[in-house]
Protein backbone atom coordinates (compact mmCIF):
# COMPACT_ATOMS: atom_id res chain seq x y z
CA UNK A 1 0.00 0.00 0.00
CA UNK A 2 2.91 2.31 0.82
CA UNK A 3 4.45 1.44 -2.44
CA UNK A 4 1.33 2.43 -4.35
CA UNK A 5 1.17 5.82 -2.65
CA UNK A 6 4.84 6.41 -3.36
CA UNK A 7 4.37 5.64 -7.06
CA UNK A 8 1.41 8.06 -7.33
CA UNK A 9 3.41 10.85 -5.74
CA UNK A 10 6.27 10.32 -8.16
CA UNK A 11 3.97 10.52 -11.15
CA UNK A 12 2.43 13.75 -9.94
CA UNK A 13 5.85 15.29 -9.23
CA UNK A 14 7.20 14.28 -12.64
CA UNK A 15 4.23 15.81 -14.45
CA UNK A 16 4.66 19.08 -12.53
CA UNK A 17 8.37 19.32 -13.45
CA UNK A 18 7.70 18.43 -17.06
CA UNK A 19 5.46 21.44 -17.70
CA UNK A 20 6.93 24.49 -19.36
CA UNK A 21 6.74 27.82 -17.64
CA UNK A 22 5.06 29.78 -20.47
CA UNK A 23 2.54 32.57 -20.22
CA UNK A 24 -0.93 32.02 -21.53
CA UNK A 25 -3.20 35.07 -21.99
CA UNK A 26 -6.89 34.55 -22.56
CA UNK A 27 -9.09 37.53 -23.40
CA UNK A 28 -12.83 37.16 -23.61
CA UNK A 29 -15.77 39.57 -23.73
CA UNK A 30 -19.07 38.37 -22.38
CA UNK A 31 -22.28 40.33 -22.89
CA UNK A 32 -25.69 39.28 -21.67
CA UNK A 33 -28.58 39.93 -19.34
CA UNK A 34 -29.04 38.26 -16.04
CA UNK A 35 -32.65 37.85 -14.95
CA UNK A 36 -33.39 37.18 -11.32
CA UNK A 37 -36.88 35.79 -10.97
CA UNK A 38 -37.70 36.58 -7.36
CA UNK A 39 -41.22 37.91 -6.96
CA UNK A 40 -42.12 39.66 -3.72
CA UNK A 41 -44.45 37.92 -1.33
CA UNK A 42 -48.09 38.77 -1.90
CA UNK A 43 -50.36 40.47 0.61
CA UNK A 44 -53.42 38.32 1.17
CA UNK A 45 -56.70 39.98 2.09
CA UNK A 46 -58.02 38.65 5.37
CA UNK A 47 -61.00 36.37 5.25
CA UNK A 48 -63.82 37.72 7.42
CA UNK A 49 -66.53 35.21 8.21
CA UNK A 50 -69.94 36.12 9.61
CA UNK A 51 -71.45 32.86 10.78
CA UNK A 52 -74.79 34.21 11.98
CA UNK A 53 -77.45 34.54 9.27
CA UNK A 54 -79.32 37.22 11.22
CA UNK A 55 -76.58 39.88 11.06
CA UNK A 56 -77.10 43.24 9.41
CA UNK A 57 -73.50 43.73 8.34
CA UNK A 58 -71.32 42.42 5.57
CA UNK A 59 -67.57 41.88 5.37
CA UNK A 60 -65.14 43.80 3.17
CA UNK A 61 -61.40 43.24 2.83
CA UNK A 62 -58.60 44.40 0.55
CA UNK A 63 -54.86 43.96 0.10
CA UNK A 64 -52.07 45.86 -1.66
CA UNK A 65 -48.55 44.65 -2.36
CA UNK A 66 -45.63 46.57 -3.86
CA UNK A 67 -41.96 45.62 -4.24
CA UNK A 68 -41.19 46.96 -0.78
CA UNK A 69 -44.39 47.21 1.21
CA UNK A 70 -47.47 45.05 1.68
CA UNK A 71 -50.74 45.98 3.40
CA UNK A 72 -53.94 44.05 4.09
CA UNK A 73 -57.05 45.11 5.99
CA UNK A 74 -60.57 43.96 6.65
CA UNK A 75 -63.70 45.31 8.28
CA UNK A 76 -67.44 44.86 8.52
CA UNK A 77 -69.97 47.41 7.26
CA UNK A 78 -73.29 47.95 9.04
CA UNK A 79 -76.49 47.97 7.01
CA UNK A 80 -78.67 50.42 8.93
CA UNK A 81 -81.74 49.82 6.76
CA UNK A 82 -81.56 46.10 7.54
CA UNK A 83 -81.32 46.92 11.25
CA UNK A 84 -84.36 49.21 10.99
CA UNK A 85 -86.42 46.49 9.29
CA UNK A 86 -85.46 43.86 11.90
CA UNK A 87 -86.25 46.22 14.78
CA UNK A 88 -89.61 47.18 13.23
CA UNK A 89 -90.45 43.50 12.73
CA UNK A 90 -89.59 42.77 16.37
CA UNK A 91 -91.77 45.65 17.60
CA UNK A 92 -94.64 44.50 15.38
CA UNK A 93 -94.50 40.93 16.71
CA UNK A 94 -94.48 42.25 20.28
CA UNK A 95 -97.81 43.95 19.56
CA UNK A 96 -96.35 47.46 19.22
CA UNK A 97 -97.52 48.04 15.65
CA UNK A 98 -97.52 51.87 15.76
CA UNK A 99 -93.95 51.84 17.10
CA UNK A 100 -92.88 49.48 14.32
CA UNK A 101 -94.44 51.72 11.67
CA UNK A 102 -92.85 54.79 13.30
CA UNK A 103 -89.46 53.14 13.10
CA UNK A 104 -89.91 52.35 9.42
CA UNK A 105 -91.11 55.92 8.78
CA UNK A 106 -87.61 57.19 9.61
CA UNK A 107 -86.72 56.18 6.05
CA UNK A 108 -87.87 58.93 3.68
CA UNK A 109 -88.98 56.39 1.04
CA UNK A 110 -91.36 54.76 3.53
CA UNK A 111 -92.48 58.18 4.79
CA UNK A 112 -93.40 59.34 1.26
CA UNK A 113 -95.08 56.02 0.46
CA UNK A 114 -97.22 56.32 3.59
CA UNK A 115 -98.20 59.88 2.59
CA UNK A 116 -99.09 58.72 -0.93
CA UNK A 117 -101.20 55.89 0.45
CA UNK A 118 -103.22 58.35 2.53
CA UNK A 119 -101.96 56.95 5.85
CA UNK A 120 -99.43 59.45 7.23
CA UNK A 121 -96.75 58.23 9.59
CA UNK A 122 -97.47 58.50 13.33
CA UNK A 123 -96.29 61.65 15.11
CA UNK A 124 -95.84 61.57 18.88
CA UNK A 125 -98.43 58.80 19.23
CA UNK A 126 -100.98 60.53 17.00
CA UNK A 127 -102.19 58.82 13.84
CA UNK A 128 -104.34 59.76 10.87
CA UNK A 129 -105.37 63.39 10.29
CA UNK A 130 -103.91 64.48 13.63
CA UNK A 131 -100.46 63.23 12.67
CA UNK A 132 -100.74 64.80 9.20
CA UNK A 133 -101.44 68.21 10.77
CA UNK A 134 -98.50 67.79 13.17
CA UNK A 135 -96.16 66.81 10.33
CA UNK A 136 -97.17 69.94 8.41
CA UNK A 137 -96.54 72.12 11.48
CA UNK A 138 -93.16 70.52 12.22
CA UNK A 139 -91.63 70.05 8.80
CA UNK A 140 -88.08 70.08 10.23
CA UNK A 141 -88.72 66.64 11.76
CA UNK A 142 -89.82 65.09 8.46
CA UNK A 143 -87.38 62.58 6.91
CA UNK A 144 -88.28 63.99 3.48
CA UNK A 145 -88.05 67.66 4.47
CA UNK A 146 -86.01 68.73 1.40
CA UNK A 147 -88.41 67.13 -1.09
CA UNK A 148 -91.42 68.34 0.96
CA UNK A 149 -90.20 71.95 0.96
CA UNK A 150 -89.57 71.81 -2.76
CA UNK A 151 -93.09 70.47 -3.39
CA UNK A 152 -94.59 73.13 -1.12
CA UNK A 153 -92.68 75.92 -2.89
CA UNK A 154 -93.88 74.59 -6.22
CA UNK A 155 -97.49 74.47 -4.97
CA UNK A 156 -97.36 78.06 -3.73
CA UNK A 157 -95.87 79.58 -6.86
CA UNK A 158 -98.50 81.90 -8.25
CA UNK A 159 -96.23 83.81 -10.60
CA UNK A 160 -96.49 81.21 -13.35
CA UNK A 161 -92.75 80.46 -13.36
CA UNK A 162 -93.09 77.16 -11.56
CA UNK A 163 -95.85 74.63 -11.93
CA UNK A 164 -97.83 73.99 -8.79
CA UNK A 165 -98.65 70.38 -8.10
CA UNK A 166 -98.97 67.64 -5.58
CA UNK A 167 -100.44 64.26 -4.76
CA UNK A 168 -104.12 63.58 -5.41
CA UNK A 169 -106.50 60.65 -5.85
CA UNK A 170 -108.54 59.87 -8.93
CA UNK A 171 -112.13 58.56 -8.88
CA UNK A 172 -110.86 54.97 -8.49
CA UNK A 173 -108.79 55.85 -5.43
CA UNK A 174 -105.43 55.62 -7.20
CA UNK A 175 -102.76 58.04 -5.97
CA UNK A 176 -101.43 60.33 -8.70
CA UNK A 177 -98.93 63.16 -8.84
CA UNK A 178 -100.69 66.03 -10.55
CA UNK A 179 -99.48 69.37 -11.77
CA UNK A 180 -101.44 72.52 -12.19
CA UNK A 181 -101.91 73.90 -15.68
CA UNK A 182 -103.36 77.16 -16.85
CA UNK A 183 -101.22 79.51 -14.74
CA UNK A 184 -102.83 78.99 -11.34
CA UNK A 185 -106.42 78.52 -12.46
CA UNK A 186 -106.73 75.30 -10.47
CA UNK A 187 -107.06 72.90 -13.41
CA UNK A 188 -105.08 69.73 -12.77
CA UNK A 189 -103.55 67.29 -15.18
CA UNK A 190 -102.03 63.86 -14.53
CA UNK A 191 -98.24 63.73 -14.75
CA UNK A 192 -96.73 60.86 -16.69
Amino acid sequence: MRLLILVCLCIVAASAVGQSTGTNTITSTVTGTTTVDKTPPTASAPNIVLNNQDVCSFPASAALQTQIFGFAAGTTIRDKNCERIKLARSLYFMGMKVAGVSLLCQDKRVFEAMQMAGTPCPYDGKIGEESLALWKENEDRRPDKKAYRKRERTKRSDDGVGEAGGWARDSSGNVLYCRETGGGSGERERCE
